[in-house]
Formats: C-alpha cells, sequence, structure tokens
C-alpha cells in the first residue's frame, strides 16, 4: 500500500516550515488563474475573516477557512516537493502574501512589523537562526512552456510587478496591491487583522505522496480549480529532459508548443485532451510493432511508462508523433495534395464510423507504409481503405459494440506491421446470416451505424461529390414521418428502415422534415424565396436524382430502395473479398 503523509495545516504552517520547498516541475501547464479567480478567492478569505465587515465576529480560536488540498511527492533529484494538485493556489497565496509585505513596509505600527516578519519566513528561506535569506524563494518553476515564470521569481524577490509585464503573476499581483490598498482604506485601524488570519485560520490539507505516480493517482480523484494534468503533460516532461539533456530544450518548447496548437484544431476526443488523442494514435503503432494483439489495453500512461518512459527517448518517437498529426492535419483539412479525389472520399465515409476504432487502424497503415516523403501509395491506401470500411460497417451489425471489433483489428495491425496485405482471413462473414441480420437489424438514429450506412451508401455514387467534414447531416426521412398520420401504409414500421433514411443537411432537413415528397423536392433542388432569397439545396446526389426522376416516394419505393441498399452492400463485401467461400 502506497504511504501518505496527510496533516492539515495552516497557511502558515505550510509555509513557514523549514522543509518548505515547492517546486513546480516542467510538466505542469503555465500558471493560469486570472482576475475572475483571484476576485472570488479574495472575496472568500475577506468574508472569512470580517464576516459581515465587522473584524469583532471573528473567533479567532475556532473559526477555519479551507483552501483546499495540496499534492506533492519528494523530488528525488532536488530534495524539492514537486507539486502535482495545487499549483494556481499555492503560487496565488504567495502572490497575496508578497503584497501584504511589500505594504507593509510602509506601515510602523507593530502589528504590521511583526506581521510583516510572519510573511517573511512563508515566502523567503530562513537560516538556522530564523532570519528570512531574501534571495532564497521557497518556490521554483520549471513550468517549460511557461514563458513568463522569472517574472514570478521576480516578483516574489523584489515586490514590484511594472505596468509593462502583463503576465497573469503579475496582473494578479497588481491586482491584490489594489485590493489591499482598498482595505486599509476602509478598515485603517484592522490592517493586519487580514493577513494574519490568513495565515492562522486559512486551511491547507498538504498530502505528500512517496511517488509521482501515487501523487498523480491522488490527483485525479481531487477536484481543483486549475486544469488537470493530463497524459500529455507527463509525457512533455519527459521529452523535456530528454531534449535538455541533448542541449534542445528550446527547440523542443517550440515545437510542441506548435504541436498542441495544430492538435486543438485536429482532435476533438469525447475524453481526454487532443494531445492525449495524438499520443493514443501513435499508442497503437507502437503496440503493434511489439504484436500485441490482446483486447485488453492499457492505460496510455501505463503504456508510456515502461521502462522509464524508455520510448520517449528516443528521438524518433517525438519526430513521428509529429509526422502522425501531420497527416491528420491533412485528413482533417482534406488536403488534395496528398490525397486523391478517391482517397478523401473513403475518408470521408470513415469520418461516420460506428466507433473510433478506425483512427487507430488507419494511423497504424500510414506509419507503416509512409514513404520517405511521408506519403502512401494512392491505389494501396484506397484499397485498404475499402476494405477497412467493409469489414468495420459489417461487424458493427454482426458484433455491435467496440470491443468487439478489438480482436480482429489488432490482429490486422500485427499483420500490417509484417508488410501483409489486410485479408481479416479469420473473421470473414456468411452471407445469408449477414443478410438475415441487416433484415432483421433495427436501424433506429439513435444507433451510430445508420449513419454509418447512410454515409456509405451516399458516396456509393460514383457521381457523389466530396462534401466538408465540417458539414453537419441529420437523417433524412424521405417519406416523412408525419406523412404517415395522413395516409394509409400497410406497415407503419417501414418509415424506420434504412431504405427510407439518408444523409441530409441539418439547414435543410429542419425545413424539410414534415413535407410530403411533392413539396420536398423543392428543398433538395433549392429555390428562391418569396424574399428572393436563395436557399442552396443538398449535395447528397442521391436525392438530388430522386427529385428530377421521381414523382413521389412511397411504401413500396421504401421496400425497393432497403433492398437495394443491402444488396450493393453485400456485393461491397464480395468485392473486398470479406464473405466465406461458398
Amino acid at each position: 500500500m502506497a504511504k501518505l503523509n496527510i496533516d492539515q495545516k495552516t497557511v502558515f504552517e505550510l509555509f513557514q516550515d523549514t522543509k518548505a520547498d515547492f517546486l513546480i516541475p516542467d510538466y505542469q501547464r503555465p500558471y493560469a488563474w486570472g482576475e475572475k479567480e483571484c476576485q472570488t478567492l479574495w472575496d472568500d478569505i475577506f468574508s472569512f475573516a470580517f464576516p459581515d465587515n465587522s473584524s469583532d465576529k471573528f473567533d479567532s480560536n475556532s473559526d477555519e477557512y479551507f483552501l483546499g488540498p495540496i499534492v506533492t511527492f519528494k523530488n528525488q533529484g532536488t530534495g524539492q516537493k514537486e507539486v502535482i494538485d495545487g499549483q494556481q493556489r499555492l503560487t496565488t497565496l504567495l502572490l497575496l502574501l508578497r503584497a501584504f509585505y511589500e505594504r507593509f513596509l510602509h506601515i510602523q505600527y507593530e502589528e504590521a512589523t511583526e506581521t510583516k516578519k510572519l510573511i517573511a519566513k512563508c515566502i523567503w528561506k530562513t537560516n538556522e537562526f530564523g532570519k528570512p535569506d531574501m534571495t532564497s524563494l521557497k518556490i521554483d518553476s520549471e513550468v517549460a512552456s511557461d514563458k513568463h515564470k522569472e517574472e514570478l521569481m521576480s516578483i516574489l524577490r523584489n515586490g514590484v510587478a511594472p505596468r509593462e509585464q502583463e503576465s497573469a503573476y503579475a496582473q494578479n499581483y497588481r491586482f491584490f496591491q489594489k485590493r489591499i490598498d482598498e482595505f486599509i482604506y476602509a478598515f485603517p485601524a484592522y490592517t493586519a487583522y487580514l493577513p494574519i488570519r490568513i495565515l492562522n485560520n486559512c486551511i491547507l490539507l498538504p498530502i505528500e505522496a512517496e511517488s509521482q505516480d501515487t501523487a498523480l493517482r491522488i490527483f485525479s480523484t481531487l477536484n481543483d480549480r486549475g486544469m488537470p494534468l493530463s497524459d500529455a503533460d507527463i509525457f512533455k516532461a519527459q521529452f523535456y529532459k530528454h531534449y535538455s539533456e541533448q542541449g534542445g530544450k528550446d527547440e523542443f518548447v517550440k515545437q510542441w508548443k506548435s504541436l498542441e496548437e495544430l492538435c486543438e484544431k485536429i482532435f476533438h476526443p469525447a475524453y481526454g485532451t487532443p494531445m492525449d488523442e495524438l499520443f493514443t494514435r501513435y499508442m497503437y503503432y507502437e503496440r503493434s510493432k511489439q504484436h500485441i494483439t490482446s483486447s485488453t489495453v492499457e492505460a496510455l500512461r501505463k503504456f508510456y511508462d515502461k521502462d522509464g518512459y524508455g520510448l520517449l527517448k528516443h528521438n524518433e518517437t517525438f519526430e513521428n508523433i509529429k509526422v502522425l498529426a501531420d497527416f491528420w492535419n491533412d485528413v482533417n483539412n482534406q488536403d488534395n495534395d496528398r490525397f486523391s479525389d478517391r482517397v478523401l472520399r473513403r475518408l470521408f465515409v470513415l469520418n461516420y464510423a460506428p466507433n473510433g476504432m478506425w483512427t487507430y487502424f488507419v494511423s497504424v497503415y500510414f506509419m507503416q507504409n509512409k514513404d520517405a516523403d511521408n506519403m502512401l501509395d494512392d491505389k494501396a491506401f484506397f484499397d485498404f481503405l475499402n476494405k477497412a470500411t467493409a469489414f468495420i460497417w459489417a461487424y458493427a451489425v454482426y458484433r455491435p459494440g467496440v470491443n468487439a471489433l478489438r480482436t480482429p483489428l489488432f490482429t490486422e495491425m500485427a499483420n500490417i506491421i509484417d508488410g501483409k496485405s489486410i485479408d481479416f482471413a479469420k473473421f470473414k462473414f456468411n452471407e445469408q446470416n449477414l443478410r438475415n441480420m441487416l433484415a432483421n437489424y433495427s436501424f433506429y438514429n439513435s444507433r451510430a451505424i445508420t449513419k454509418s450506412m447512410l454515409a456509405w451508401w451516399a458516396f456509393h455514387d460514383d457521381d457523389q461529390p466530396l462534401m466538408k467534414l465540417e458539414t453537419s447531416f441529420d437523417t433524412e426521412h424521405i417519406y416523412a414521418k408525419n406523412r404517415a398520420t395522413h395516409e394509409t401504409m400497410a406497415d407503419t414500421r417501414r418509415i424506420e428502415l434504412l431504405g427510407n433514411k439518408a444523409l441530409l443537411e441539418t439547414r435543410i432537413n429542419i425545413r424539410a422534415s414534415d413535407y410530403k415528397f411533392e413539396d420536398k423536392k423543392k428543398y433538395y433542388r433549392g429555390f428562391v424565396n418569396s424574399r428572393n432569397q436563395q436557399k442552396e439545396g443538398t449535395q447528397v446526389v442521391e436525392l438530388l436524382k430522386l427529385a428530377d426522376t421521381v414523382q413521389d416516394f412511397n411504401e413500396t419505393d421504401i421496400l425497393t430502395r432497403n433492398n437495394r441498399i443491402f444488396d450493393t452492400f453485400i456485393g461491397y463485401l464480395r468485392d473486398n473479398d470479406l464473405l466465406e467461400s461458398e
């Protein structure tokens, strides 16, 4: 069991301790609190220390105000307390105390002088006689991406934040200076009471863990007003140390910042950060290189921390990750210099896959098959995307759930590393069984595979032009659901058959959802309204063809189209050699 040292302490007890020597590590994010957070802290502390704006209502013997936890572990290299959680409040409290100290330099009465001495023991390290060393602070910052960390050190040492300094440190320090001046003006007889009550009655919960891993696990269970550390933040620290040893830390910091900005544009994961998503995609490549085909996948940090983060200490790892990010950026931008139109059309369809496993599959293929210019052979990539699409779509009906898909995809990822063509030899489909499953499957709009099938069907038409990935689509009922309330149908359940559904741009679907087919056609085509405004039609070619060639779309048409979609899909599987031999 991991050992923890937990002991509730006042602000003064925590900071004045001779062992108080805090390090904000390189992998932490830059200081992020602004005036809003500082105002909240000030208001909370003031209301606590001066209840109802009265000094007399405060009980110094029993009143306490909890400021939150500080999670640290002992850095084995420096002996400092490396801060995992609490960076924002720790830094802000020191700025606040430094502002009080600076103000009290100009106030001579006894209480202010004594309070100033106590504050000094919180900011600076002391010698064995308890005298502060004004050159040695109790906090240091190594945050790799924080270009203003030296301003923090300067403010704490000198008590000055010139107007030309615009960092969050300087702005927050000036904010506290202003609030302190207002407080002294309003309560001149009680000047020392606020800081002394902060020191003696505001409580922190320092949690000192025996290792970084333990500290991070504790951190993940706590709430914090700051930004939580991501897995990528930890990886950044390892890269930073590696490139620092090689004399390339400045260039690394620059490239990491650019990579973060790129990932923010590309990835929008449901969990974790955009950078975590990039590292996840790369993990599957490294995992496949080790021929790991188990369906049990380690947590991201657990995978990379093997051998003391050994993988991150190879120069090619960071270079590979940047190359992979550029690839996905070009996918996201539908770059026609890198990809042919037919490949971009396949990638558009995969964007509607029933789960995100396809991104890992494609990442492994790209990393293994890219040439010296980081390009792929167009025909081979096109064939790969077709087979991947056919298999993933069929498997989503055959065995729903992302976990089920892991087994066949992980096997094929290992085959990719071995230079083999993917064939899903052990996972081919029985045609009749699959036909029965498709016929009996309920393609509800709430199921991801419904929109997946409709995207595939739209682009099965060779005339379908590429559309922008950011285009928002709804599921259109060609035979409107409300229409069935006015007309007789042999089976109203056919309204929800795949044969009655299509992709349609959200902007059009909202307008056309309740119309008869004859009325819908003008919305598919586009029209000029009564105010002489041009209303754009759909880019879905099948709907345009229906509008131009069909007078009505009825129950029989639903069944005919439904069968055609299934027959064509079975043929697609056959073309990609994914059906069992008869």
